[in-house]
């Protein structure tokens, strides 16, 4: 069979696996505790510059 050929086997194969539902998993969320901050930073030219900066060392 040359390369790109239908392949009847296959096609029943892929979709046979396509349909399958795959229930075992954990449903439960997972709970986390603790804090994000977040920090504004600079400004854009700010960073642009940095990164220039950081960029010709």
């Amino acid at each position: 069979m040359s390369m790109g050929a239908y392949d009847e086997d296959e096609h029943e194969r892929r979709e046979k696996q396509a349909s399958k539902v795959d229930a075992d998993f954990d449903d439960e969320r997972t709970i986390h505790h603790g804090e994000v901050e977040y920090d504004a930073g600079d400004s854009a030219e700010a960073l642009l510059d940095q990164f220039e900066e950081i960029k010709s060392s």
